[in-house]
C-alpha cells in the first residue's frame, strides 16, 4: 500500500508512479487528515508511505497522521522523501517513529523534486523543472526493485545533516517560520475557493469572498502555488516569483 501526503504535487506524482510500477494501492493521506479522520489500513504488502520534506524533517501534520493510524498486516514500512535540496536527518526520527508504531523500519530514499517553498526559496525554471522531474522518474525503478524485494533501502550517504541539529532547526522552524499571518490575496482573487479545498488543515476559510486564514497552517505552500489566478501572496517575498504546482499525474485519465 502505497500512502502519501502531498501539499504541490510533488510527493503525489511519485506516490502514484511507486503504485503503478508497483501494482498497488494508492492512499490520500491528505483526504484523512482534511476529514480529521483517524487511517486504519490493512497491507498484505510492505507499506510505503510517500510525503515531502520540511525543514529536514517529517511533516508534523503527516507525523500526526502516522503515530495515531493503524496499520496491520504487513510490518515493513518504507519512507519515500521528496525533497528540493535534502532530507537531512530525516532517517533517524522515521526509524523512532517506526518503533513507536511496531513496524519494521526499511529506510528512507531521498527524491529531489523541483522547489515549492516559493514563501522563502526560488522556485526552478520550467525547463530545470522538466530536468529535475525527469531525473526522479529514473529512480522510481530504482526504488521499486527495493520494495518489492523487500529489501533494506541503502543507507543514506555522508551529506546527511547531524540528527542534533535538525533537532534544533526544526523546532525553531516551526515556532518563528510558519505563520499564516503573512498570507494576503489580491484584487485578482476570483473567490473561486480553490485555496480552500487545497489545505490539507482545513486553515482557510472565504469571508466576504476572499481567503480568510485562522492560525493553523503548516506551509505546505497548496493554496499560494495552487491558486489558478495566482492571487495569492505571502508578505513580499513572492511578489512576481512565478509558482510552482505539480498537476502533471501517473494515473490514466
Amino acid at each position: 500500500m502505497v500512502i502519501y501526503y502531498s501539499g504541490t504535487g510533488n510527493s503525489r506524482y511519485i506516490a502514484e508512479l511507486l503504485a503503478v510500477r508497483l501494482g498497488d494501492e494508492l492512499v490520500c493521506a491528505n483526504d484523512y487528515i482534511k476529514a480529521e479522520k483517524r487511517g486504519e489500513f490493512c497491507s498484505e504488502k510492505p507499506y510505503v508511505f510517500v510525503f515531502p520534506t520540511y525543514a529536514w524533517r517529517v511533516p508534523r501534520v503527516f507525523e500526526d497522521f502516522y503515530t495515531q493510524g493503524a496499520f496491520t498486516g504487513n510490518t515493513k514500512a518504507y519512507f519515500v522523501m521528496t525533497c528540493g535540496d535534502s532530507i537531512g536527518s530525516a532517517g533517524y526520527f522515521l526509524e523512532k517513529l517506526c518503533q513507536m508504531q511496531l513496524m519494521s523500519y526499511m529506510g528512507v530514499y531521498e527524491v529531489r523534486m523541483p522547489e515549492n517553498y516559493v514563501a522563502r526559496f526560488r522556485v526552478p525554471s520550467k525547463e530545470e523543472q522538466e530536468k529535475i522531474i525527469a531525473a526522479a522518474e529514473r529512480k522510481i525503478p530504482i526504488i521499486s526493485k527495493y520494495i518489492r524485494e523487500q529489501e533494506d533501502f541503502p543507507k543514506p550517504d555522508g551529506k546527511q545533516a547531524a540528527a542534533f541539529t535538525t533537532q534544533v532547526i526544526t523546532p525553531v522552524f516551526y515556532l518563528f517560520g510558519v505563520k499564516d499571518k503573512g498570507f494576503r490575496s489580491t484584487d485578482r482573487c476570483t473567490g473561486c475557493g480553490e485555496c480552500v479545498r487545497l489545505c490539507p488543515l482545513n486553515n482557510i476559510t472565504l469571508k466576504e469572498g476572499r481567503p480568510a486564514y485562522r492560525g493553523n497552517c503548516t506551509h505546505c505552500m497548496a493554496c499560494i502555488s495552487g491558486c489558478p489566478a495566482e492571487a495569492i501572496e505571502y508578505k513580499r517575498r513572492t511578489v512576481g516569483k512565478p509558482r510552482y504546482y505539480l498537476r502533471k499525474t501517473a494515473l490514466p485519465q
